[in-house]
């Protein structure tokens, strides 16, 4: 990977290029809505994660253009002893970065920062629709142990 990449917080003024990375994809055209102006929920939703300690928005930079992205959740449990876990969730590239390590360097950044906060494990979900993706976080280290359900309300 080039090694002018680095990676930050996001701030609100990366949102725009945030929502359009998620909607850059067969799966995101369909649910995301990348508008201008950008759909208030979208604001709102990032103000949410920015204000909780438990929530971590990471860009991946170049020369101060977003290029990447990732949301990390930090949760406590009951289960397993009452330990906490990070959950990876929203990992976007842009489609001209893919194949240069942007993505495996997000992971990577995602569970080194759940290891400095505690967590005994991290998690993150794929539609199955995304094999590629599968096969990317498997290469990685995760494994498919369990079925995961959704209900769209």
């Amino acid at each position: 990977m080039e090694r002018e990449i680095n990676f930050r917080m996001a701030t609100e003024q990366d949102l725009d290029k945030i929502v359009k990375m998620l909607a850059m994809d067969s799966l995101g055209s369909k649910r995301e809505r990348y508008e201008q102006p950008l759909p208030v929920s979208y604001i709102n939703a990032f103000q949410a994660i920015t204000s909780d300690p438990n929530n971590e928005l990471v860009v991946a930079c170049r020369h101060n253009e977003v290029i990447g992205v990732q949301q990390i959740t930090f949760t406590p449990y009951l289960t397993h002893q009452g330990s906490w876990r990070a959950t990876i969730e929203g990992v976007r590239t842009l489609s001209s970065e893919r194949g240069k390590g942007i993505g495996s360097e997000l992971i990577r950044l995602a569970i080194q920062r759940a290891k400095e906060r505690g967590c005994h494990i991290v998690q993150l979900t794929t539609d199955k629709e995304r094999k590629d993706a599968l096969h990317f976080y498997e290469a990685l280290g995760f494994k498919p142990t369990h079925e995961g359900l959704k209900m769209h309300l």
